[in-house]
């Protein structure tokens, strides 16, 4: 069984910087992308970043790029997302998700698994 935990949510001040982590069991990392979206209040959910592990391959928001870095340590599964200079609109809730494939066009629909989110929130 595919399964996805995430941590390091929080609350900073804007231009501060968090690092998300998704640890991932029962699926070897070649095996499928390791992504995040992430869901504002009333918002729909949206695709930030995604890397193919065996590819080295990554992906990013156009908004998020140059701010955010998505890297993963094979050994232990689990993929980072290192969010800089933070801004208020980057608060949500970020879902770490696992997917057939990685690509800006990944829709919700596409995600063969999720984890349960943490809470960023970014105060200006």
């Amino acid at each position: 069984e595919v399964q996805l935990v995430e941590s390091g949510g929080g609350l900073v001040q804007a231009g501060q910087s968090l690092t998300l982590s998704c640890a991932a069991s029962g699926f070897s990392y070649d095996e499928y992308a390791i992504g995040w979206f992430r869901q504002a209040a009333g918002k729909e959910r949206e695709w930030v970043s995604c890397i193919m592990r065996s590819e080295g391959r990554t992906s990013y928001l156009d908004s998020v790029r140059g701010r955010f870095t998505i890297f993963s340590d094979d050994e232990a599964n689990t993929v980072y997302l290192q969010m800089t200079n933070l801004k208020p609109d980057d608060t949500a809730i970020y879902y770490c998700a696992a997917s057939w494939y990685c690509s800006a066009k990944l829709r919700p629909r596409d995600v063969s698994a999720w984890g349960q989110g943490t809470q960023v929130t970014v105060s200006s």
